[in-house]
């Protein structure tokens, strides 16, 4: 399954064996395109959710949903699946697809370069070099955690480690431990290390809305069902999905209609705390879905308990033994996690990636942002396929429905090339240009912009380059063909003279 040196031709190179990574290797075996190699700098397969084993790791999206299409699983417990039967999950339909045999593990890609005159890309990896007729990257926007800069925080004596990157081998019984971050990861940690440790500081910048997390256990009636039934579990996610795409007008439209998710927010932190110092502490002071919506039933209460201290005082410091508030207070602590999220608005992939001119990916976007066609192909950067790229994130439902989207569009892209002889394709600037400029059109009025917070879907230019503002019926309708019109394609001599440019009479946006 592992190769520790590479060579040679390729005519598809994936990076990345999650969620995104292993649909495309699975996909282009049943197109028949079967010569590719899929590189993974960790272990497994599984991205996120291999690396992700901190306490209370679990999906805040229904199983039934946060599932390929094509691989059901009816022996989920739960309707919120924890972390361990997802990595599980994905293991499964991984051996089971017949592709690892063209799985590299353990190896990093570190550069990318499209050769113009030979018409591929050329890849340096830690194992080898190769070239590759198309570059596809899986390597996802939650992928490379992102730590904060504050000062002195090298200099801390006890355990450090990011909420991505746990260490098991730290016993944090009886200990002393502060949790930097208020977001998705550190509500299911806290509650988990309230149980077991003798103090903790949590350390709040913004407080997050929490929705109650409405899971159960799956019947052994339902599992039945599911396993001999496959209509029935087929009607579960259809009846999740479209309830998901309920969420999206008070998104995208009118965030009014949020005023119900609110009122669940609001009864969750009164049912918990009845501190009115912590409850002041723990209310928000923007518009619910600014940021985003996190689900917990245990979190309020863990913050409520007598031996959990809310912080909320800017950190001024972390010294050798313990952290420093702007106040002048300092906090002793044995141990320190970093729950800080990741690079989301700049994917750290995309500066190892270099197209025509020699130009890096990540130099292109930090000029303007992120920006691509369909989140998908980028102007420059011929033959290459990004797999959740800018503006594809959900803030209400499932990403492996927009993966496999994508994954689509990837597939009917791959055939075009194979059918017209085309040996080279990009999409044409201005036809990225409109896209994106629509998109930024349409973030105009949803509460990612008017909400009143800053949040990590926002890049330095103040736009949101992570996040779909639309229902994802209309991204699944966008991608559901791959329009070559809207490409400059290239013949399949190594020569610029074959350029050819295809004018569309119309060019949806």
């Amino acid at each position: 399954m592992t190769d520790t040196t590479l060579s040679g031709h390729v005519d598809h190179l994936v990076v990345g064996a999650g969620f995104a990574g292993l649909a495309m290797a699975i996909k282009l075996d049943e197109d028949g395109e079967r010569d590719f190699l899929v590189l993974e700098k960790g272990h497994d397969v599984g991205g996120t959710w291999r690396d992700n084993t901190y306490p209370g790791a679990a999906c805040d999206v229904p199983s039934q949903l946060y599932s390929y299409s094509f691989a059901p699983n009816p022996e989920w417990s739960m309707s919120f699946s924890p972390q361990p039967e997802i990595q599980s999950y994905i293991q499964r339909v991984a051996q089971e697809s017949g592709t690892l045999d063209r799985f590299r593990f353990g190896v990093t890609m570190l550069d990318a370069r499209w050769d113009e005159r030979a018409q591929h890309w050329q890849v340096s990896t830690d194992a080898g070099d190769l070239t590759a007729t198309t570059l596809i990257s899986g390597a996802g926007g939650l992928s490379e955690p992102r730590l904060p800069d504050i000062e002195g925080i090298g200099s801390f004596a006890g355990q450090t480690f990011h909420s991505a990157r746990w260490d098991d081998d730290v016993d944090l019984t009886g200990k002393r431990v502060a949790v930097i971050g208020t977001g998705a990861s550190a509500i299911q940690i806290v509650p988990e290390l309230a149980k077991v440790v003798g103090h903790l500081d949590v350390y709040q910048r913004t407080a997050p809305w929490v929705i109650p997390r409405n899971d159960r256990h799956y019947t052994a009636l339902e599992r039945f069902a599911f396993r001999h039934l496959p209509g029935i579990q087929r009607l579960y996610r259809t009846a999740i999905y479209w309830g998901r795409e309920c969420y999206v007008p008070a998104f995208t439209k009118e965030p009014r209609l949020a005023a119900p998710a609110q009122a669940l927010a609001l009864g969750n932190i009164a049912r918990a705390i009845k501190d009115p110092e912590l409850k002041a502490k723990v209310t928000p002071d923007y518009r619910i879905g600014c940021k985003r919506i996190l689900i917990s039933n245990a979190y309020y209460p863990a913050l409520a308990s007598d031996h959990v201290d809310l912080v909320t005082d800017r950190i001024a410091r972390v010294t050798p033994t313990g952290i420093v508030t702007a106040d002048g207070t300092e906090r002793e602590i044995d141990v320190l996690v970093v729950a800080t999220g990741f690079h989301t608005t700049d994917q750290p992939i995309s500066h190892h990636i270099h197209g025509r001119g020699g130009r890096s990916l990540g130099e292109t976007w930090a000029r303007n942002g992120m920006a691509a066609y369909k989140g998908t192909t980028v102007h420059g950067y011929p033959n290459f396929f990004q797999i959740v790229g800018p503006n594809v994130g959900l803030g209400h439902s499932s990403m492996v429905f927009m993966i496999e989207s994508q994954v689509a569009y990837i597939r009917d892209a791959i055939a075009t090339m194979r059918r017209d002889r085309y040996a080279a394709l990009e999409p044409r600037a201005d036809v990225q240009e409109r896209y994106n400029a629509d998109l930024q059109d349409r973030m105009e009025g949803t509460v990612w912009s008017a909400g009143g917070c800053a949040s990590w879907y926002l890049d330095d230019h103040g736009r949101n380059t992570t996040l779909w503002p639309r229902a994802t019926f209309t991204f699944r309708r966008q991608t559901s063909a791959f329009d070559v019109q809207a490409y400059d394609v290239e013949g399949p001599r190594t020569d610029r003279t074959d350029r050819t440019t295809q004018t569309p009479e119309e060019i949806p946006a």
